[in-house]
């Protein structure tokens, strides 16, 4: 993963993202990724792991022909054990495995994506200066999932639910140079935004969609998209009883099926990134994401 600026070869070999179908493909992928089939699931899910060199050996079920179809392979649970989570109050976990794209403080409510290019925090969580606020100079980290990797989500710290929004938009590709190319690519791409109420203060966790991230979902709702939509849809959560929604440390939140980029934001002064957590770092779940500084 690099900072360097696109040269004009590879922002001609990125073009065709603007007008692909992306929709279209990605309804797709979302019925061969769903077949039972075994003369398609099999050699499927058998390609990927030659392909990308997964590591079933990490699968709490190790056998590629258990699976029923090739999701269900895809978003596969971890063996016990394989991910520790960092133990202590103030140490937060990462909460993915993949690549760290960006981190660091957040100037007022912009986000660095790439060199040459940021964007607001506002329009990433839904366009309600409210939602934003409690974030602004406070710090981001930005976390690629390659296709190889885990694709479930865990909770850096224990926290409450309070505001779920799906924020419909593009499904540009979130590639390290497709992040390079595309202004304000993440804020303008389909989202799920999760606000929290943590032990380190207001936490936003954000999933991000992409070409042939067919679906997202969360543990507490089930499936957000698809359907993709036309209008941002915003729920709330109340604080104790029916509908409430408190995960700890390293608890599942929620998954790609497919993958795509994970956005955290914290309020300013309430954490430190760890030293590990910069441009271009490969991070595994359960290590330490940052250190709690309040509370």
């Amino acid at each position: 993963m690099t900072d360097e600026t696109p040269t004009l070869a590879e922002r001609l070999r990125n073009s065709p993202q603007y007008w692909l179908p992306a929709a279209a493909i990605t309804a797709l992928t979302h019925r061969i990724t769903r077949v039972r089939a075994p003369w398609l699931r099999k050699p499927l899910i058998r390609w990927f792991i030659d392909a990308y060199r997964v590591n079933m050996a990490e699968a709490a079920e190790p056998d590629p022909e258990a699976y029923e179809h090739f999701n269900a392979f895809f978003t596969r649970a971890l063996a016990a054990g394989a991910r520790p989570i960092v133990a202590g109050e103030d140490r937060l976990c990462c909460p993915v495995d993949g690549a760290v794209s960006q981190a660091g403080a957040l100037a007022g409510e912009r986000v660095l994506q790439a060199k040459g290019h940021d964007y607001s925090l506002t329009a990433l969580l839904g366009g309600e200066p409210a939602d934003s606020a409690p974030f602004a100079g406070g710090c981001f980290a930005t976390l690629y999932l390659s296709p190889r990797d885990y694709h479930r989500i865990h909770m850096p710290v224990d926290g409450r639910l309070r505001t779920m929004i799906h924020v419909p938009g593009r499904l540009f590709s979130v590639s390290p140079l497709t992040t390079r190319c595309i202004p304000g690519l993440f804020a303008r791409n389909e989202r799920v935004v999760t606000l929290w109420d943590t032990a380190a203060g207001p936490m936003a966790l954000v999933l991000v969609g992409a070409i042939n991230v067919a679906s997202m979902e969360t543990v507490w709702a089930g499936t957000i998209t698809p359907p993709l939509g036309g209008t941002i849809r915003r729920w709330q959560y109340p604080v104790e009883g029916e509908g409430a929604v408190h995960l700890a440390k390293g608890d599942e939140l929620g998954r790609f099926n497919m993958g795509s980029t994970v956005i955290l934001a914290f309020a300013p002064g309430a954490v430190g990134l760890d030293a590990s957590i910069r441009a271009g770092a490969p991070v595994r779940l359960g290590q330490t994401l940052a250190q709690r500084l309040v509370g």
